[in-house]
């Protein structure tokens, strides 16, 4: 077994390109846009009793 440089070297070749570190479902491609649209809802939405 080779270096952990070697290993992503030899898997580049068989592949094409570097795997990424994370899947695609542990990343969330509209996270910025989401969290802004849900942070915009909750102000809009935060009850009088919780200084609204």
């Amino acid at each position: 077994m080779g270096s952990p440089r070697e290993n992503r070297i030899a898997v580049n070749k068989i592949f094409g390109s570097e795997l990424p570190q994370e899947s695609s479902d542990e990343r969330d491609p509209d996270s910025d846009r989401d969290r802004d649209d849900r942070d915009e809802w909750l102000r809009d939405n935060v009850p009088p009793h919780h200084g609204g």
